[in-house]
């Protein structure tokens, strides 16, 4: 089964043609950038080709830009592609927020990583320190068959089981859903209260704390506090955690945060990065 790749020296782009070599697709690469193409050969060990011969045959096209390049992308292909072609996304932002064209007779597809969980049961070094995914450490991912024939779904999955390997757990959704997870549940809601966490640190260290010190401490909390949080272990938290938790969560929380999972402030997030 041939497939497009477009984009394929980008970081992302790269990162997907070390998987898909050897895999038993046949890849053809789209790379409009010169630094991007040099990086892809340097890599990967492969030449790009034209726009229109990548897409002669190819059963799948794989968008590896940016979320504020799909629309202008996939508008400039979609009427060089056959009919049943799987047209597939890394993000559910621009497909959720209405960038992909109009064409009945074309599969779209989304998927995204979810990256390797903190609590894992990984022992090789390379996968320890692999915290992106894709290269050594198994993680799970999130795909949506946002329009075409069911049958597509497994197509779909498939391709996205080999561009993101190794595979811990894959998982269906819908594409609305998959904006709740991102950016709703990982950047707007995780990536922010990390952030708060690490200026946190960076204020108790301000305070006289040594650095080193602070850090030990955070992030010692943070695999104990979240494995009884999530429920990787039995226990409960003290009386005086508790107490902290009562106290503070009214302090760093606004008494309507969880509005940021409503659809409107989800729609006006995802505008915002595409």
């Amino acid at each position: 089964m041939k497939i497009a790749l477009i984009g394929a020296g980008g970081k992302m782009g790269v990162r997907l043609s070390k998987n898909l070599v050897g895999s038993r697709y046949d890849v053809a690469h789209v790379e409009v950038g010169e630094a991007g193409r040099q990086r892809l050969k340097a890599e990967v060990g492969v030449d790009c080709v034209a726009l229109e011969d990548a897409l002669d045959g190819a059963k799948a096209v794989i968008l590896a830009v940016p979320d504020t390049a799909i629309r202008k992308v996939a508008s400039g292909l979609i009427d060089k592609v056959a009919p049943g072609t799987i047209l597939m996304a890394l993000d559910a932002a621009a497909p959720f927020a209405g960038h992909f064209p109009e064409r009945d007779d074309v599969t779209f597809f989304v998927t995204h990583p979810c990256h390797p969980p903190i609590f894992n049961d990984e022992t090789d070094m390379a996968a320890k320190r692999d915290f992106f995914g894709g290269v050594a450490a198994r993680q799970a991912i999130v795909s949506a068959l946002m329009q075409g024939p069911e049958e597509h779904y497994a197509i779909g999955e498939d391709i996205a089981k080999t561009i993101f390997k190794p595979i811990l757990r894959a998982h269906r959704v819908t594409v609305e859903q998959m904006a709740l997870l991102e950016p709703g549940l990982s950047e707007t809601v995780c990536a922010t209260l990390l952030v708060v966490m690490k200026e946190a640190m960076d204020e108790v260290v301000r305070r006289g704390v040594d650095r080193e010190a602070a850090r030990d401490f955070l992030l010692g909390h943070l695999n104990i506090l979240g494995a009884v949080t999530m429920g990787e272990v039995e226990g409960v938290f003290s009386d005086a955690c508790n107490k902290a938790i009562a106290n503070g969560k009214p302090r760093l929380m606004r008494d309507d945060w969880i509005g940021v999972f409503e659809p409107g402030e989800i729609a006006e997030s995802i505008r915002r990065i595409t």
